[in-house]
C-alpha cells in the first residue's frame, strides 16, 4: 500500500503540482494514525519512549521509542547482513529505487511539508523548499552515481604492459547524524548517496525531529529498499551518537563544529573516515555597484530564511561606503516588510525558531551585543503572540568585536551590517574568521567571480545568498577551516562512501631488473625510459 494512503493527513489533498489545496490550517500537530504509524519504522528499541514537541505552540505531537546503546550491536549486525545483499544489487537496480524514492518524494510533498512544519516549526514556503531538496537532489544523484562509481583505467607502470584500473566498493555499513534545522533535506541527502553507492545507513536523527527521517525511510521503503538497509536509530546524541560511531565504517555528521570535533576524534580513533558540515559565520559584501534593491531583498532572503537556523544563510554583511546608506535603508524595509509567524500558509515568510534553547541564545547573542554597544535598526525581540518560540528578523549595526554576536554563529534571525571603505576592506573583514562555509557576492562587475575567489568559502554565491550554490547538486559543497570535512553533492559526495582498489596486471616484462640483461644496461634503459615517462606520461 502507498505510504500517500497510508500517512497522509485529511487535509493534505494535493491541488495542481503538489500543492495543498488549502494551507491556512495551522500545522502544530499531526494526527495520531500519522505518527503512530511513522513511529512503527523504528525497529530494534528497548529504550523508553520520547515526547515530540511542536514549536508551534510547545505541545506533544507523538512519542517514538528509543534506542539503548545495547541496541546498537543488533542494529549493526542487522544493517551488516543487509548491505551484502543490497551491494550485490547492480547499479541500475539500486539508481531505479533512488529514482522512484525522488518521485514519490514530490508527489507526496504535501505530506513532507506537513511533517517538517509540525516538528520544527519553519514555514510553509520554508518547507517546500526542503521538500523540493530532496525531491530533485535524489533525481540527480541517481544520474551523477554511474559516473561517481565506474571503473576507471589510469596508465600503468609500463605503457602497453601494465593494464591498471581503479574499482569502487561500498565502505559497509555508513553512520549518519542529522541535525534538526533540516530534518528531511539533511537526512534524505545524506542517505541516497550512501544507498546509490551500496551501503547500509544507520541515520540518527536529532531527538526532537524523528518524523522527517522515519518519512524518508517510509518512501524509500515504499520505492522498493530491502528490509535493513536503512535504519533510524533513536537517542540522545551524547549516548547514542558515540555508540553509533562504534559500530560502523564511515560518518557523515551535520551539526556544531564543538560537536564535529567530537566526532572527528572518535571516528579518528577507530581509524574510520568522517564527512562533516559543520558552523559557519557567512559573509555578505554589497560592492558599490550592485544593484541595492536586488541586494537588499537577497540579502533578507540569505539572513532570515528557516528563521536564520541555516548553517550557510548570512550573519555578517559588509556594504561599500558608497551605497551603505542606501542599501541599510532598503535592507530595514525589505526584513521590516517579511511576515512572521507559525502555521502553513502561503503568506508567512519566517517561521519559529525549533526551540526555547534556540530562542534563549538567540536573545543572548543580541542583548550582549546591545550592551557591548551595537544598535538594533529592527527587531531585536520575541514575538511571543505568534509563537512560544518566535523572535523577529533583526538587523544591528555598530556591533564590537568583542561582542559574542561578531565572532560567534547565532544560528537565528539575526544579521549585523558593517560598513566597509573598500573592496580590499570587505574581503579581508569577511575572511577574519575561524569559520568558512558560505559566502555572497553583491556586484554587476565581469570580474565578479575573481573577486569571489577571494571569499575563504566553500561555496560563494554572486548576486544570491545560498540556494545558487546549494542547489546546484552537481558540484561539491562544503566548508573550509573550522566549517568542515569532506563535501556532499556532486560525483565527490557519492565517491566518499567508497573505497577505491587499484588492481594492475602485468603482461612481458616483470617491474623488475629483466632477467638475462647486465644491470648497468637496465639501469641505463629504465632512466631513459624514465625521463621520457617523467615529461610526457
Amino acid at each position: 500500500m502507498a505510504v500517500e494512503s497510508e500517512l497522509s493527513t485529511p487535509s493534505a489533498a494535493p491541488a495542481a503540482a503538489g500543492v495543498p489545496a488549502s494551507s491556512q490550517r495551522l500545522v502544530a500537530h499531526l494526527p495520531e494514525h500519522l505518527t503512530q504509524r511513522l513511529a512503527r519504522y523504528v525497529t530494534g528499541a528497548n529504550g523508553d519512549a520520547v515526547e515530540v514537541r511542536s514549536p508551534a505552540d510547545d505541545a506533544v505531537i507523538g512519542s517514538v521509542p528509543t534506542h539503548t546503546t545495547d541496541d546498537l550491536t543488533a542494529l549493526a549486525a542487522r544493517a551488516r547482513a543487509a548491505q551484502r545483499e543490497w551491494a550485490a544489487w547492480p547499479l541500475r537496480r539500486r539508481r531505479a529505487v533512488v529514482q522512484r524514492f525522488s518521485d514519490l518524494v514530490l508527489r507526496d510533498s504535501a505530506l513532507a511539508m506537513d511533517v517538517i512544519q509540525a516538528e520544527n516549526g519553519k514555514s510553509r514556503v520554508d518547507a517546500l523548499e526542503e521538500t523540493l531538496d530532496v525531491g530533485v537532489y535524489a533525481g540527480r544523484a541517481a544520474r551523477l552515481a554511474p559516473a561517481a562509481l565506474r571503473t576507471r583505467r589510469h596508465r600503468g607502470a609500463y605503457p602497453v604492459l601494465t593494464e591498471t584500473v581503479e574499482v569502487r566498493h561500498p565502505l559497509g555499513v555508513v553512520g549518519i547524524i542529522s541535525p534538526w534545522n533540516y530534518p528531511f533535506t539533511l537526512a534524505a541527502s545524506d542517505a541516497v548517496p550512501a544507498l546509490l553507492a551500496g551501503n547500509a545507513v544507520l541515520l540518527k536523527p536529532d531527538l526532537g525531529t524523528p518524523y522527517s527521517a522515519l518519512l524518508t525511510l517510509a518512501l524509500l521503503r515504499e520505492a522498493g529498499l530491502p528490509e535493513g538497509v536503512l535504519q533510524i536509530v533513536i537517542g540522545d546524541g551524547p549516548v547514542v551518537g558515540d555508540a553509533l560511531i562504534d559500530h560502523v565504517d564511515y560518518v557523515m555528521f551535520t551539526g556544531s563544529t564543538a560537536t564535529g570535533r567530537h566526532v572527528a576524534q572518535r571516528c579518528a580513533s577507530r581509524l574510520i573516515g568522517c564527512s562533516a558540515e559543520l558552523g559557519g559565520k557567512n559573509p555578505l559584501v554589497v560592492l558599490p555597484d550592485a544593484d541595492i534593491a536586488a541586494a537588499a531583498n537577497g540579502a533578507a532572503h540569505a539572513s532570515f530564511s528557516n528563521a536564520g537556523q541555516l548553517c550557510i544563510s548570512m550573519e555578517r554583511i559588509y556594504v561599500h561606503e558608497a551605497v551603505a546608506q542606501e542599501f541599510t535603508a532598503a535592507f530595514v524595509a525589505a526584513t521590516e516588510s517579511l511576515r512572521v509567524g507559525v502555521g502553513a500558509s502561503w503568506d508567512l515568510d519566517v517561521g519559529s525558531l525549533a526551540s526555547a534553547a534556540q530562542l534563549e541564545r538567540v536573545q543572548a547573542h543580541v542583548a550582549d551585543a546591545v550592551t557591548c554597544g551595537a544598535r538594533v535598526l529592527t527587531g531585536g525581540h520575541a514575538l511571543p503572540e505568534a509563537g512560544p518560540f518566535v523572535f523577529a528578523p533583526t538587523v544591528l549595526t555598530d556591533v564590537p568585536q568583542t561582542a559574542r554576536l561578531a565572532r560567534e554563529e547565532t544560528f537565528g534571525p539575526v544579521v549585523s551590517v558593517y560598513v566597509v571603505g573598500s573592496e580590499a576592506e570587505a574581503i579581508a573583514r569577511a575572511n577574519d574568521t575561524d569559520y568558512g562555509l558560505n559566502a555572497s557576492l553583491w556586484t554587476r562587475r565581469r570580474s565578479a567571480r575573481a573577486v569571489a575567489r577571494q571569499l575563504e568559502a566553500g561555496t560563494v554565491n554572486i548576486n544570491e545568498g545560498f540556494a545558487a550554490a546549494w542547489g546546484s547538486h552537481g558540484a561539491p559543497m562544503g566548508g573550509w577551516k573550522s566549517s568542515g570535512l569532506g563535501r556532499r553533492h556532486g560525483v565527490a559526495g557519492i565517491a566518499k562512501y567508497t573505497e577505491s582498489q587499484t588492481i594492475s596486471r602485468q603482461r612481458g616484462l616483470p617491474v623488475a631488473p629483466w632477467p638475462g640483461l647486465p644491470r648497468a644496461v637496465y639501469a641505463r634503459t629504465v632512466l631513459a625510459a624514465g625521463r621520457v615517462l617523467a615529461r610526457w606520461g
